[in-house]
């Protein structure tokens, strides 16, 4: 990839106990950090929502915490899709980890799903991608920007049984019909708006909020939080490799001229059609296949960016694969697609027990496509993964506590392996660290693997500790 990416995993949780998930999900985070299991806990309270103790940041340079009732696994600044695949299953295997080795195993799991079927809440999983400053957003690149993350929702969608009366309607002239048997995204029924800054009302496909926890003259981070939680992982390297492409082409200006009638309206629809037509209307008045419209932007960096390396060469190849597969027969995309893998499986089940859509009991089937756990998953035995981005054991084990060695997240582990012992309070955070009594050190190059100011910073809070601990003594 050509840019930072990093993702944002809110898990859901499923527990037995008559408490409910609470005490549970605060167990599984305590662990994490006890004794510097995966990292540092947090020692200063974040923000109001976030008191010292609710989260930290984990030695292979991503973070922890619990963020309204769900736990966060964030993963580290990543440069590559094999990096990022590697880093998002590595907190999987943390959690995995935690509740067998808590007990907890049958009693409690955690899914990777976006809809809470007894609340009809939802939860996200968000995308960061730093976009150079220099990126000509103007309204013809923005209004591509969002089209293209409207409609790839037809590779990207995890799929989900029925759907969300509660969700909000936004007002919209033209209801969709809300008893759709299977839907393409999880989230579609809760995105309300093209573009905005809140995530938690008023959700929007672009997240407008300008905050680049880097430097901000250089750097801005697209946010998304329409995307569904990728299980496969062909899926999650199609979803945030595609992305990377597209803003590839947004930083040469080379998008394709196209607008959506209206981006929200079309991102539902598709959703509510797992059988198609994936016709959709264009703001110049034409109505054409949405597949059509996907190959525009495969085409553009085709052109553009083939043969520039070996990772982008694959995922061009396997993007290509996927548009063809979404013209013809979606089922070749079992294994592949998230969407079409489960329901292709719930197909197969509903024929074998003589069951309708309808039934409850597919709802609990479809947790278990989500579950964390491998022993109880029902994706990955289907997973057919591209070569690129198939991970062996051992690279995946030293993801749990190892960093990717060419992002801004490996200077700030090994900033935290010294700090773990030290007798001074710290405060750690993505673009910068603190201390007592000495100015933050800033990380602000997300591409900066090592910081030239940290051992000096390390011995300016050593003297900083040890003159507040003289008068200290002299005072006894």
């Amino acid at each position: 990839m050509n840019r930072i990416v990093g993702l944002e995993t809110e898990y859901g949780c499923l527990s037995n106990d008559p408490a409910g998930p609470p005490p549970a999900v605060a167990r599984v985070r305590n662990w994490l950090f006890e004794q510097h299991r995966f990292g540092l806990a947090d020692l200063h309270q974040r923000d109001w929502d976030e008191p010292a103790g609710n989260g930290g940041f984990l030695f292979n340079g991503g973070r922890c915490y619990v963020d309204m009732g769900h736990l966060e696994i964030c993963t580290p600044e990543c440069l590559s899709l094999r990096d990022l695949l590697r880093y998002d299953q590595a907190g999987d295997a943390m959690l995995t980890a935690a509740t067998h080795e808590l007990g907890l195993a049958d009693s409690l799991g955690f899914v990777r799903n976006n809809v809470d079927y007894y609340s009809g809440a939802t939860f996200g999983c968000h995308e960061n991608y730093l976009v150079r400053r220099s990126a000509p957003l103007n309204e013809a690149n923005v209004q591509s920007l969002l089209t293209f993350l409207t409609l790839r929702v037809l590779y990207t969608g995890a799929g989900r049984v029925r759907s969300s009366p509660g969700a909000e309607s936004r007002g919209d002239v033209i209801k969709l019909a809300m008893d759709s048997d299977f839907q393409i995204s999880q989230r579609a029924d809760y995105i309300n708006n093209d573009l905005f800054e809140w995530v938690q009302f008023n959700r929007a496909i672009i997240n407008t909020r300008d905050e680049p926890l880097a430097d901000p003259r250089r750097f801005r981070r697209l946010h998304l939080i329409h995307g569904d939680t990728s299980v496969l992982p062909a899926t999650l390297a199609l979803k945030c490799g595609t992305a990377s492409l597209v803003l590839d082409l947004l930083e040469i200006d080379q998008m394709p001229s196209v607008t959506l009638a209206d981006a929200v309206y079309t991102f539902r629809t598709l959703s509510h059609s797992p059988d198609g037509p994936w016709r959709v209307l264009l703001a110049d008045g034409r109505e054409i296949p949405a597949v059509e419209v996907l190959r525009w932007f495969y085409t553009a960096a085709d052109r553009a960016f083939r043969g520039r390396d070996a990772e982008t060469d694959a995922l061009l190849g396997i993007w290509d694969g996927v548009l063809s597969g979404l013209e013809t027969n979606a089922e070749q995309l079992v294994g592949v697609v998230d969407w079409v893998t489960k329901r292709w499986l719930y197909a197969q089940f509903l024929a074998q027990e003589n069951l309708p859509w309808t039934d409850p009991w597919l709802r609990a089937q479809d947790l278990e496509f989500h579950a964390v756990d491998p022993a109880r998953n029902l994706a990955w035995v289907l997973a057919r993964t591209p070569e690129p981005w198939a991970i062996p054991a051992g690279e995946q084990h030293a993801a749990l506590l190892t960093p990717p060695a060419n992002t801004r997240a490996a200077a700030r582990s090994s900033l935290m392996h010294d700090l773990k012992d030290q007798p001074f309070r710290y405060f750690v955070d993505w673009e910068l660290i603190e201390a007592e009594g000495v100015d933050a050190l800033k990380l602000l190059d997300p591409f900066a693997a090592t910081c030239p100011d940290a051992t000096a910073w390390l011995r300016r809070c050593v003297r900083a500790r040890a003159s507040q601990i003289a008068p200290e003594r002299s005072e006894l």
